[in-house]
């Protein structure tokens, strides 16, 4: 993400941004039960972002995540998109977007 609008800098906000939502998801925990935190791709993709401070905070805490991969065949997932999340939504690269 180097260069274009986002700068240099983007990169140490991301990884702020995703210290401090790990930071409040160990702090509001419940002793049993399920967390659930719905957070855009970039913060959790590969285990990384906030799955990665989760396991600095907190080492022995179970995280699942979910990415979606867009794709132009839907029959099996591409290579890049392998090992991205516990579950992956694909997603038709000709579904309309909405942004």
């Amino acid at each position: 993400m180097m260069g274009g609008h986002a700068g240099e800098k983007m990169p140490k906000a991301q990884a702020i941004k995703d210290a401090i939502m790990a930071h409040f998801i160990i702090k509001n925990l419940p002793s049993s039960g399920v967390f659930l935190q719905f957070n855009g791709t970039n913060h959790s993709d590969n285990y990384e972002g906030i799955s990665w401070y989760l396991q600095q905070y907190k080492p022995a805490v179970n995280i699942m995540t979910i990415a979606t991969a867009e794709q132009s065949q839907l029959k099996t997932l591409d290579k890049e998109h392998l090992k991205k999340a516990d579950f992956i939504l694909v997603i038709d690269k000709q579904m309309t977007k909405t942004y």
